[in-house]
């Protein structure tokens, strides 16, 4: 997927996941390899409340490429 549209799809409906997915995707999208950025777009397909859910902590996320991913995204420093 292009970048554009990448970040088209990270604009979501929750503020906590715009904060966490815009940067990361503008800080390091492009340097990723085709398969991770094939796993970051995977990953935006999911439901709002489903990654919030992930990436705060509440749930364990089984499939092992998003999980990876979504220690990826949080990560990075704080804005």
């Amino acid at each position: 997927m292009k970048l554009p549209r990448v970040k088209w799809a990270c604009r979501r409906g929750m503020l906590e996941l715009d904060v966490l997915f815009q940067p990361f995707v503008e800080e390091q999208y492009e340097s990723m390899s085709i398969k991770d950025k094939a796993t970051f777009v995977s990953l935006l397909e999911c439901e709002d409340p489903e990654l919030f859910a992930w990436f705060m902590g509440h749930e364990v996320c089984e499939n092992p490429d998003f999980a990876e991913m979504i220690i990826r995204v949080r990560g990075r420093p704080a804005a």
